[in-house]
């Protein structure tokens, strides 16, 4: 056992909380005692989140994959150990290690942190300090890893911009075993860290060397350029596309997590991308073009999972699974394949509109134990104005088949926050949970079980809404009011109606809008917070929102200046230069669009919207 293995056993495992999360060793687990050691190319595949979230990222499982399958190269992952474990390591001196064998983060060739979610911002950091690297890209010499990210926020990665050395922008997949062959070879020859940047930047189109950009500002805090040092770095990055899905590299055998994760099952990706574009959804724009595995693919992978782990839930997962265009044929052959073993079968939420026609074919297959739906919005024309091709007449009809086929429970996920938005649209959001409820009555005697679940917009890259000013917090606020009036006022039969109201945090909602259009001068903020105690703020019982009021005015920002500004079709965004989704000419119609639609006047730029 290294000395790192035993510290870790003696002076760490005792004396946290669910010490199971920090001992690695689990079942399908790829890499052994020496093999980090023995590695040409080593990476640490980190995930800035606590084990039990992780563990639950297909992504992650799929980069691991493909490094331990990649000859010369070692892959072992990393989390952020949880509040307990990091003043345990602090006081004790313990650097971050990986999960696998307890090998120094710091040891690694290569640090790749998944970028999935804003609030996870200061995790990287978490991470980085824990393993004694340099936050600022710039600070870091020859002895550091190549700190590299990915993910959804690489898509306007500029918040994190100086903590970065390279970022990839789009598919994990064929970019992964790319620079992994690249850093072999440079390695080998003799390349100095700061110049494996400069070539890593050049030789490919997809990655983003933050370093190498000069970003200009106007006297309003616009920005005026976002310009390539020189010649010879590309103006502008693009996606990194995984062409053949249907065989792309998926772990078979993934690692079993030895506590309870988020999700506990295994999990096949079925497609890749939707087709539907609703306004507001970042990935609809961003994973493009559509993949889409067979159904004798995706039925061979989920078989050897499912011997490889014992798991007794299958996860088929996509953006839009009610669009894969052979999920009546899959749910049937799933079905008949798994039931007999007593095998869940679970589907993200689904598309109201396109579920009638498959709920025969998921009624034996599905658990029942509730049945997800994104409905958004609350009315027709709303919902047409940002493209979600759902009416209340699919919606009823839609849960009275599903009422019929053995489902008691209903969660819908609806937004508010909408350009042109009414009172209305706010109150009907109960009005309609509360028929979705009682449509039961008609198929089974009694109500059903509806939550609904009430998010604040973030306008968010890429997307048409990449112009929308955020409402105000005062807005949300009194949105969230309105809500709980309406739901109090409801007429019920013996003072139950079956619908509950859930909504999310106003200010992290905010602080999501600010980070996901946000530029480089947010670096400093976010690590003022970092320094002030923010950890794990996509955890409710860990977000505080005064400590990110504190850092804001610690650092001279106005986070209305991100947030709740309405911007002009000229203004250049901070992602200008990253070039991963549809043109801003098309984006634009699309924005304007949502106006006609719901008959209200596009606001003017520059201004906040009123609360």
């Amino acid at each position: 056992m290294s000395s790192l293995q035993n510290i870790v056993s003696t002076q760490l495992l005792p004396y946290v909380n669910q010490p199971g999360q920090y001992i690695g060793r689990e079942i399908n687990q790829l890499v052994a005692d020496g093999d980090w050691e023995d590695s040409q190319v080593r990476v640490a595949i980190a995930f800035p989140d606590a084990y039990t979230i992780g563990m639950s990222h297909l992504g992650c499982q799929i980069l691991y994959w493909l490094t331990n399958h990649t000859p010369g190269c070692c892959a072992e992952r990393v989390f952020c150990p949880w509040l307990d474990a990091e003043k345990r390591m602090r006081k004790q001196n313990i650097p971050l290690f990986t999960w696998d064998t307890r090998q120094p983060v710091a040891s690694a060739d290569i640090l790749a942190i998944s970028l999935q979610y804003e609030m996870t911002f200061t995790s990287v950091l978490q991470l980085l300090d824990l393993a004694s690297i340099p936050f600022r890209a710039a600070q870091r010499d020859d002895c550091h890893p190549l700190v590299i990210g990915g993910g959804p926020q690489a898509d306007n990665p500029e918040p994190m911009a100086e903590f970065f050395d390279l970022i990839v922008l789009g598919d994990g997949e064929e970019s992964m075993a790319a620079i992994l062959e690249a850093y072999k070879e440079m390695k080998a020859s003799g390349v100095r860290r700061r110049d494996m940047i400069v070539e890593m930047a050049k030789r490919f189109e997809w990655i983003y060397a933050p370093s190498l950009y000069n970003v200009t500002y106007q006297d309003d805090g616009t920005i005026a350029s976002i310009l390539p040092r020189d010649t010879t770095i590309p103006s502008a990055i693009h996606r990194c596309k995984t062409l053949d899905f249907e065989n792309a590299p998926f772990p078979l055998n993934p690692v079993v997590p030895f506590v309870d994760a988020v999700h506990d099952r295994f999990a096949v990706e079925i497609m890749r991308g939707c087709p539907q574009r609703c306004r507001f959804c970042h990935a609809g724009y961003t994973k493009r073009p559509l993949g889409v595995r067979s159904v004798n693919q995706i039925l061979s992978m989920a078989e050897e999972m499912y011997t490889s782990t014992g798991m007794s839930e299958l996860g088929l997962l996509s953006l839009s699974t009610a669009d894969y265009p052979d999920l009546r044929e899959l749910m049937e052959r799933a079905n008949e394949q798994f039931t007999p073993r007593r095998v869940n079968i679970s589907v993200p939420s689904l598309r109201v509109d396109a579920m009638l026609q498959h709920i025969p074919s998921m009624a034996n297959a599905v658990r029942k134990g509730g049945l997800t739906m994104a409905v958004e919005a609350a009315s027709d024309d709303l919902r047409a104005a940002i493209r979600k091709l759902v009416t209340d007449g699919n919606l009823i009809d839609g849960v009275k088949e599903a009422y019929a086929a053995g489902w008691r429970r209903v969660k819908l996920y609806f937004m508010c926050g909408f350009p042109g938005e009414r009172t209305t649209d706010i109150e009907e959001i109960v009005h309609l949970s509360k028929r979705v409820s009682e449509a039961r009555r008609e198929v089974k005697g009694g109500p059903a079980d509806v939550s609904a679940s009430v998010g604040w917009l973030v306008p968010k890259p890429y997307t048409p809404f990449q112009w929308a000013a955020q409402p105000e917090a005062a807005y949300f606020h009194e949105a969230r009011m309105r809500l709980n009036s309406t739901l109090r006022n409801m007429p019920s039969k013996k003072g139950k109606h079956g619908v509950r109201i859930k909504t999310h945090s106003v200010e992290r909602s905010v602080l999501e809008a600010v980070f996901a259009r946000g530029d480089r001068r947010l670096s400093e903020s976010i690590v003022r917070a970092y320094e002030l105690g923010a950890r794990f703020d996509g955890w409710d019982e860990c977000f505080d929102h005064r400590i990110w009021d504190k850092a804001f005015d610690d650092t001279n920002i106005d986070p209305a200046f991100y947030a709740h500004r309405e911007r002009s079709e000229q203004e250049i965004f901070p992602w200008t230069h990253l070039q991963g989704g549809a043109p801003n000419e098309y984006l634009q119609r699309q924005y304007n669009d949502v106006f006609t639609h719901i008959g209200v006047n596009k606001p003017a730029p520059g201004i906040l919207q009123p609360a």
